[in-house]
């Protein structure tokens, strides 16, 4: 993990000292007064040798025309300071980047054919993973005929609900404890190929839920009919639930803020994940003046940007 932690210590040295990055503004001429963040998709498949797994025998029990006229019919308010693609007093740059992290991705997918199901995680709260994972699916729904499922599996604290003004529940949770159906979870709330399912009812046992067998069957059932499946998470260090996750899935993204994720964790955290399924990093928070990484680190670093939340973190 050497690359990662000479990227935080960078940022760390160059972050603003006022505890938000100073940005370019995105999307629009316009500047926005509320503070911005930036990410950095890291490619390291070479570094890290990345086998993704064989998921040609999932099988499919639910068509999609059934999945597109049962599922939960609302209409979302999105909130726009999370947004990057609905702000119109954002920069294009924020934009461009997420599409940049997204052809990322399908550059994988061409080597790795079976790269469909990615974990998005991070090692400690506050990072932005489920502000890159709002983002990311906004960005792949864009192209034409693109279709994303985007689950908010933090069953303790789920809050990817609030990004797109959706509603948390029926949702994940309801689901794998067996009072709610596929169906009556998956919500499709805009134009587009966006669908997504809320982290539900709160729940005290996570972790068993999640590895009940019922998310699996989730996917298995669903899986075939969409692009990609991105999966919220909480962090991979304080509980084990990313773990349990991880093991479902095709492949991961780790989450780290620069000048705010400690070296230490990152590199915890890229323990806590097995080897094959780590296949990218996202440095998230990167001031302006070191967006750039490609011209310091190499052709596998890339600048991304997006805007802070007004004074949360996600």
């Amino acid at each position: 993990m050497s690359r990662i932690h000479e990227a935080l210590k960078k940022a760390e040295l160059e972050a603003d000292t006022s505890g938000f990055t100073s940005l370019r503004p995105l999307e629009a001429e316009a500047r926005t007064e509320a503070p911005r963040e930036a990410v950095v998709p890291v490619d390291i498949k070479t570094d890290f040798g990345v086998r993704l797994p064989d998921t040609s025998r999932r099988t499919t029990s639910v068509g999609w025309e059934h999945i597109r006229e049962k599922c939960v019919q609302v209409s979302w308010k999105p909130d726009p300071a999370r947004n990057v693609f609905g702000n119109p007093s954002l920069s294009l740059e924020a934009a461009e980047q997420f599409r940049t992290l997204r052809s990322r991705l399908y550059q994988l997918r061409a080597a790795e054919k079976s790269l469909r199901v990615v974990l998005i995680t991070s090692p400690v709260s506050g990072d932005g993973k489920t502000f890159v994972a709002t983002n990311l699916a906004q960005a792949i729904v864009r192209q034409a005929d693109r279709r994303v499922l985007l689950i908010d599996a933090d069953l303790r604290s789920p809050n990817l609900h609030i990004a797109l003004g959706a509603s948390p529940a029926p949702g994940l949770g309801d689901y794998l404890n067996g009072s709610a159906d596929e169906l009556s979870v998956i919500q499709h709330g805009q134009e587009g190929g966006l669908y997504f399912i809320g982290g539900g009812t709160t729940v005290n046992n996570a972790s068993e839920l999640l590895s009940n067998g019922r998310l699996n069957s989730l996917i298995e059932h669903t899986g075939a009919h969409f692009d990609w499946i991105l999966i919220d998470s909480p962090p991979c260090l304080p509980v084990a639930d990313a773990s349990v996750i991880a093991g479902l899935c095709d492949g991961v993204l780790l989450v780290l803020r620069a000048g705010s994720t400690p070296s230490s964790a990152a590199s915890k955290a890229s323990q806590e994940i097995p080897k094959k399924k780590l296949i990218g990093v996202v440095l998230n928070g990167v001031a302006e003046n070191i967006t750039n990484y490609g011209s310091y680190y190499g052709k596998s670093y890339y600048g991304h940007m997006s805007p802070d939340e007004a004074g949360s973190r996600l």
